[in-house]
């Protein structure tokens, strides 16, 4: 088997001939979709939250609209419902949903599975029948498979399965459809030469985030229950609080990234790892389940060896609030809501304490986080960008192009290295005093997931209230809990910016430019304590007065 398919598009450059290519393939799976879409405006609204009631049939929102992943699942297993129709509708729901967040809608693949599922004598796997969108550079199950990861010069590159991807495939699950991801797959944001701008489908003049922002943009719509992001610094949990659902970035090692494609494979410094993006909190901790049921440390060596062991709070919790990381003050509607679960918590019994970041040099972290990204100082992804001809796009250009970023002598990497594990292990000592008179030492940090809620385009410069937790590898979940509100949210007048960074994000915000944009925050807990992390999110949605 040839490693690359390359298109022949006579009339075009070479650079044009792939970029052409890959949106072929992209339409061709779109226009699979049966019966058609009717009813689509030729120009498409601000807002694409009213088109699944104008286009799609009663019962096709009703499956996509009225069921938690595992009030789904349930049905399915069940036989109240097939799987074949069930897939149907996702698959138009999915198609509906194209805001430049599909590379591949797998309509043949799809009902083909669902069929044989149908045809099982009883129902097999924790993740029977349901559909899960997956992240496109990650590679899928089947045949002719492709992946570019974003890269003009991978298209057509030919590409498998991964591990993960196997273990769910094996728990029943339906793949139906692959998303989006940013050039190089470094941004917070979705835009790439492939496939432009991946618009957020709330407000198309601002972002879904990234790097797993096709993923977020679909869900968003109910497109998808649950899909399977990745996340190196703030690539789940950015793009799922932008749209207001469920993420979850485990510890680095308990889900395998083996077979996914991505730029400077074998780097060590600084690691990625998948992680579930969803509609109701429940789904996260499914997903863990179902990733780590088939044991793949034996399969992948690299892995820690830890089966999933939920976690119960029997004592009283201890939130800590992280105010501001002390560097980029967070946006009024973030601040609201930090405010508004803080008291929920008090009155739920909880205790609840500030987290002093202004003490812990958070900007050191962003510091060694851009040298440990890019250790041969960005050179494979810009001689990949310039062999496929692609413009570097401005976001891009911001991660490339920090002032530290450098290629590094061995010497050089070691000393990175050791200050990483140096600031990892202060900020360990920092938490274990938070231990009071009782003993009793912090539980968690709810912090920002972002300065703010979903950015202007190409304005997700700030990476800070995510890429940090990726330097120490503590786990993180995000949970929607208001939305943006101009009454309540105005601009904090007299406000005097801290530094360049804090003045660029004060001087973004607006209540009338993200009016009714969701607001989410992120509930983070110490290294491999990631049953624990789902567990207290749980409480903390009972303060809240949710099930």
């Amino acid at each position: 088997m040839q490693d690359q398919y390359v298109p022949e598009v006579t009339h075009l450059k070479t650079h044009d001939k792939r970029v052409a290519w890959a949106r072929a393939q992209r339409d061709a799976g779109l226009a699979k979709v049966d019966p058609k879409l009717q009813g689509i405006p030729d120009q498409l609204p601000q807002s694409s939250l009213g088109l699944p009631g104008a286009v799609l049939t009663a019962r096709e929102i009703e499956i996509t609209e009225s069921y938690s992943v595992t009030e789904l699942l349930r049905i399915l297993k069940d036989r109240e419902i097939t799987v074949e129709e069930v897939t149907r509708a996702f698959l138009r729901r999915a198609a509906l949903a194209q805001t430049n967040c599909i590379t591949h809608l797998l309509w043949d693949q799809a009902i083909t599975r669902a069929k044989n599922l149908d045809s099982l004598p009883e129902p097999k796997g924790m993740l029977f029948g349901l559909p899960i969108s997956t992240k496109e550079h990650h590679g899928m199950v089947g045949d002719e498979v492709v992946t570019n990861a974003s890269l003009t010069t991978w298209i057509g590159k030919r590409h498998g399965s991964n591990l993960l991807y196997d273990s769910l495939y094996d728990q029943g699950c339906v793949f139906y459809v692959r998303t989006t991801q940013p050039q190089n797959i470094m941004q917070l944001e979705t835009v790439s030469v492939i496939y432009g701008r991946t618009v957020h489908p709330y407000n198309r003049e601002l972002s879904p985030g990234g790097s797993s922002g096709g993923e977020s943009a679909l869900i968003g719509m109910r497109g998808s229950l649950l899909g399977v992001g990745g996340d190196i610094g703030g690539s789940i949990r950015c793009p799922a609080a932008h749209v207001g659902i469920y993420g979850f970035k485990p510890t680095l090692k308990r889900i395998s990234v083996l077979g996914s494609r991505s730029l400077m494979a074998g780097k060590e410094t600084i690691m990625s790892t998948p992680g579930p993006m969803t509609v109701d909190r429940d789904a996260l901790e499914l997903f863990m389940k179902a990733a780590l049921a088939s044991e793949p440390w034996l399969t992948d060596p690299s892995l820690t060896f830890k089966p999933w062991s939920p976690y119960k709070c029997i004592q009283q919790l201890k939130i800590a609030i992280m105010w501001w990381d002390g560097v980029v003050t967070p946006h009024p509607p973030i601040t609201r809501a930090m405010k508004e679960v803080a008291e929920a918590c008090c009155k739920a019994g909880m205790e609840v304490v500030d987290w002093d970041a202004e003490s812990l040099h958070h900007q050191t972290s962003w510091e060694l986080l851009t040298q440990l990204y890019w250790p041969d100082g960005g050179e494979e992804a810009l001689d990949l960008m310039k062999k496929g001809g692609e413009e570097v796009l401005p976001l891009s250009k911001f991660i490339l192009q920090q002032a530290n970023v450098k290629h590094l002598t061995q010497p050089e990497l070691w000393d990175l290295c050791r200050r990483r594990d140096e600031y990892r292990a202060e900020y360990a000592h920092a938490w274990n005093n938070t231990k009071g008179e009782n003993g009793k030492e912090v539980d968690v940090i709810i912090c920002p997931p972002s300065f703010g809620a979903a950015s202007p385009h190409d304005q997700s410069r700030y990476w800070g209230y995510t890429s940090h937790w990726n330097l120490l590898d503590y786990p993180g979940a995000i949970f929607p809990v208001t939305k943006v509100c101009r009454e309540k949210d105005p601009i904090q007048t007299g406000y005097i910016p801290k530094n360049e960074e804090d003045r660029f994000i004060y001087e973004m915000y607006s209540p009338e430019r993200y009016e009714d944009m969701p607001v989410a925050l992120q509930v983070i807990g110490r290294r491999s304590y990631d049953e624990k992390v789902l567990a207290v999110l749980k409480e903390i949605e009972l303060a809240l007065g949710r099930e």
